[in-house]
């Protein structure tokens, strides 16, 4: 594995999805007349993982893919952008996922999520974790999609009730109705929710927006929504509130409330991502939470101004320059 040959001392472990994003390259046209596309590596657990490694991490994602051209395609993307593949594995029958999504700033990116007959990352079995790697990373990361099939949802939480809390352990709420049992949100998000409180239990940071955080808590305003999760047992809960910024709440009475950073945005799918890696790299360094907070604020913005996603995410220099300037140019 070159220079990943050692499988110790990670900052930063992701385990969740992974897919080729094909994003039109034409802004405001319907995804039927679009002609040409470009092709980015996917997947919010593995984007976290790109984007913390753009801001030096030493980074690892644990999922699975199709034994196919795309499969080998993102392997190849992970390792160009720094990130650990080798708990990346294949899965024979399976198509690697791709996601299209149409384009139409500012606030209108509808996705098309192509994961049948089931996406690998969801094959992700507990007897195949390595365990001690995911103990002894500094962070972890999983993700509510995670828990929505077997035997990816048992391998989440032998992972979660493993590292037992024993450093910084995030559950990013990713509510993705689509990919749960149910004729509508609604039951979807009641299926998912006695799976979200579980993982809650062995998480010691829960990052969702507001929609997230509502299947995870039944509460939508946010102050409630943060209390709930902070009542669950996490000691840092972050909720994502769009245009109104971010509010952050722990357990020691401390909160941040960040407006958003000034940008025109292009796409915005990717820049919760950027959010979540820069979150990281924000805990990691001991920072104070309204420091964690901008930087990781102005990070998603970044991305928000750019097309792509993973490729898209910004370095440290970047992000320094965008809170100096107290917008994205």
């Amino acid at each position: 594995m070159g220079e990943f040959a050692d499988s110790t001392a990670y900052d930063l472990i992701t385990m969740g999805r992974i897919g080729v994003d094909l994003y039109p390259l034409q802004a405001g046209v319907p995804l039927a007349r679009v002609t040409s596309f470009g092709k980015f590596l996917g997947g919010s657990a593995s984007n976290v993982a790109v984007a913390a490694a753009r801001l030096g991490r030493r980074t690892a994602v644990i999922t699975r893919t199709g034994d196919d051209p795309f499969g080998t395609y993102l392997h190849e993307a992970l390792r160009d952008f720094g990130v650990d593949d080798r708990w990346v594995t294949p899965v024979a029958g399976l198509p690697t996922p791709v996601t299209f999504c149409e384009v139409f700033p500012p606030d209108d990116f509808p996705l098309y999520f192509y994961r049948r007959p089931k996406a690998p990352d969801l094959e992700t079995d507990a007897h195949d974790l390595d365990l001690d790697a995911i103990r002894g990373a500094r962070v972890f990361w999983v993700t509510g999609t995670g828990l929505s099939e077997e035997p990816s949802r048992t391998a989440t939480l032998a992972a979660l009730a493993h590292r037992a809390k024993s450093s910084v352990t995030v559950f990013d709420l990713d509510w993705r109705p689509m990919f749960w049992p149910g004729d509508d949100a609604a039951k979807a998000a009641a299926t998912a929710r006695p799976f979200y409180k579980e993982a809650l239990r062995h998480t010691t940071v829960a990052v969702g927006n507001v929609d997230e955080v509502e299947v995870a808590t039944g509460e939508r305003e946010p102050y409630a929504a943060a209390r709930a999760l902070l009542d669950a047992g996490v000691e840092l809960a972050v909720v994502k509130q769009g245009p109104e910024g971010v509010l952050a709440m722990n357990q020691k009475g401390e909160s941040a409330e960040v407006p958003p950073l000034p940008v025109k945005v292009l796409n915005g799918l990717g820049a919760g991502d950027a959010f979540g890696g820069s979150l990281c790299h924000g805990l990691l360094a001991g920072w104070d939470l309204e420091r964690i907070m901008r930087y990781a604020n102005a990070a998603g913005a970044i991305v928000a101004s750019r097309l792509e996603c993973s490729s898209a995410m910004p370095t440290p220099a970047e992000v320094e320059d965008a809170l100096m300037a107290g917008a994205v140019q």
